[in-house]
């Protein structure tokens, strides 16, 4: 049986698809599935109407010439057609999860006041269990929240392979949340969350049709999106609503059951241990690997961390001040600055930063101390294709000073030389090798 289908003000491409707008011609009622972006539907009222000195938009009907009326007309004949889709023809509702966007108030002395925004036009419906009940969407938030960390809920729902088969794609600017903190897994199916838990997706019956809320999609095109829409649809017409099993179902077990329950709780502890033991093991790796981000990191909280990682590794006592790092060990102190850049060469700017740091220790009493300058340049490249990453301004200039110049490729090659051999004579020369070079640093033997 073929399957009519209606998207609204969403920009796909397939033979056999109709195309339309919200303030369009053709019913929803009249399709079986209706693919819905509601992001364009308060551009027609934010278009038109400025918003007051409260920041709210109002509309009175009895001066604006009907421009209220025909909104609040509109709004309620797609609220009565997506009711009749999904409840009296079982059908299937997609929607972009968006925003409210900014609502319009429509005043008037005859009818109460109306509020009216991008998803005044969906149809209500009230689920209830013994101990929750979830009130839709009157009850819903459509919070505006960014971002691309998309966590799937693992359902097996059609929908759930629609967001896996555009991973990397995916790009959400709302989340949804229930005001009365109901848990909307009780009635309705997550497809995804982000990693704080928030949901972003999610399967909700309406009797025997279904509401789809679905983040949108970045950088995929038309057609593609069309085909994996439309399987998703096919595949999901044919599967059972929703429904949260009742508490009393424990009670009327079937032959076999409880050992398959057994087996999967096992296997589930199985999974908790293992999932357990990655995390451990992730976070031992990371804590390894912190070096090597000085080789294309930049800024204090990437590059410097990164830098001050290296430097410990080496057996100094590292402490952050500022954008500076301040070392102390038994073979001498120093004071170090990290910089990177896009082009291939550092600024004189970061040799003159270091040099004024220095100078103030002087004169605040602290003594003389080393200076270190670490030099990132062309740090998209890969470092053993970098030129040279100072200019010759910079480098005169520490030689002047008595500062040791080294780019952060070398740098990581002596952490590397560290975590290899970490005897304490190693490690000493090489922070003896790093405090006695003045000039540009070219590894342990040169110093």
């Amino acid at each position: 049986m073929e399957t009519r289908s209606l998207a609204i003000d969403w920009p796909l491409d397939q033979p056999g698809l109709r195309c339309d707008d919200f303030f369009g011609r053709y019913a929803l009622s009249a399709f079986d599935v209706a693919l819905i972006d509601p992001i364009w539907i308060s551009h027609r009222w934010c278009a038109d109407v400025a918003p007051e000195p409260d920041g709210t938009r109002r509309t009175n009907p009895e001066r604006d010439r009907g421009f209220g009326r025909t909104l609040a007309g509109w709004m309620e004949r797609r609220r009565r057609e997506a009711n009749d889709l999904l409840k009296r023809g079982g059908g299937i509702i997609v929607c972009r999860l968006r925003t409210r966007g900014e609502p319009l108030e429509i005043l008037g002395s005859e009818t109460p006041r109306e509020r009216i925004d991008r998803y005044a036009w969906l149809p209500s419906i009230s689920l209830v269990d013994r101990h929750h009940q979830l009130t839709f969407p009157s009850n819903g938030r459509f919070l505006p929240r960014r971002g691309e960390d998309v966590l799937l809920g693992g359902t097996g729902h059609p929908f759930e392979d629609y967001l896996r088969e555009f991973s990397g794609h995916v790009v959400y600017d709302a989340v949804y949340q229930d005001l009365m903190s109901t848990p909307i897994d009780r009635f309705a199916t997550i497809l995804a969350r982000n990693r704080v838990g928030d949901v972003l997706a999610l399967s909700l019956p309406f009797d025997e049709g279904r509401l789809i809320l679905l983040p949108p999609i970045e950088g995929v095109s038309p057609t593609r999106e069309a085909s994996i829409l439309t399987e998703a649809v096919q595949q999901l017409a044919f599967r059972p609503a929703f429904a949260a099993p009742p508490d009393w179902l424990p009670s009327y077990p079937l032959p076999g059951e409880e050992g398959l329950v057994d087996e999967l709780a096992s296997l589930h502890e199985r999974r908790d241990a293992l999932n357990q033991k990655v995390a451990e093991i992730s976070e031992k790796l990371d804590e390894k690997t912190r070096p090597k981000r000085m080789l294309y990191t930049k800024g204090r909280f990437a590059l410097l961390p990164a830098v001050s990682d290296g430097l410990r590794a080496l057996g100094f006592s590292v402490e952050v001040a500022d954008d500076l790092l301040r070392l102390t060990s038994n073979e001498g102190d120093a004071l170090v600055l990290a910089e990177a850049a896009e082009q291939a060469r550092i600024e004189i700017s970061a040799y003159r930063r270091l040099r004024d740091t220095v100078d103030r220790t002087v004169t605040d009493g602290d003594g003389h101390q080393k200076g270190i300058l670490v030099a990132s340049g062309s740090r998209e490249l890969d470092p053993k294709r970098r030129s040279t990453q100072f200019s010759a301004e910079v480098l005169r200039g520490c030689q002047g000073q008595g500062f040791c110049l080294i780019s952060s490729y070398e740098l990581f090659k002596l952490v590397q030389n560290a975590m290899e051999n970490k005897s304490k004579a190693a490690l000493s020369a090489l922070r003896r090798a790093l405090l006695e070079c003045d000039g540009e640093f070219r590894g342990p033997a040169a110093a």
